[in-house]
């Protein structure tokens, strides 16, 4: 919704609830009136039900006999479904993280990945995603306070890429 808009009208007319009055983020779980929540588990005893439960015992789970993504070689479908694997378990980590922060900042819109417009000709602004402060530090413009944060910043770094190394290089090397 922070890119696209809302959905014009009413999600809910009985309750005159419309798309543009249900925030973004966790807050809009406490907008769901009583009724969605029942169609929303529903339809996922609905999906559940329809894609059985015995899938696997088959060995087959989740396959619903559509097979652009996998492949008969057995050696290509091994490294597909790793990759699905993993990139499940990345998605799995980044959906949590992203509702971490939208409970500690209260967003996760565009605003927290691209920033307000200052200080965009200093060293670390990157792209694709220019200067970037999610919490809005240097919102008031105070350059002074911006080079103070941006020499801690270089510090804590440079300090963390040190404990990495520290902490991968006895998982690396061994102990001794």
């Amino acid at each position: 919704p922070e890119i696209t808009g809302k959905f014009p009208g009413y999600l809910s007319p009985s309750m005159g609830l419309k798309f543009a009055d249900v925030p973004n983020g966790l807050a809009a779980l406490s907008k769901v009136p009583a009724l969605g929540w029942a169609q929303i588990v529903a339809y996922m005893g609905f999906v559940d039900f329809k894609g059985g439960f015995n899938d696997y015992k088959t060995g087959t789970p989740g396959d619903y006999g559509w097979k652009l993504l996998t492949s008969s070689d057995p050696a290509e479908k091994t490294r597909k479904l790793n990759s699905e694997l993993a990139n499940g378990r990345l998605a799995m980590t980044a959906i949590m993280a992203m509702f971490f922060q939208n409970g500690i900042v209260g967003n996760t819109g565009p605003e927290m990945w691209l920033g307000k417009p200052a200080f965009e000709n200093e060293l670390g602004v990157q792209a694709p995603v220019g200067f970037w402060d999610p919490v809005g530090f240097t919102s008031d413009g105070d350059a002074a306070a911006f080079k103070r944060r941006r020499s801690v910043e270089l510090k804590h770094g440079r300090i963390s890429m040190l404990a990495c190394m520290g902490y991968l290089t006895p998982e690396i090397t061994g102990k001794f």
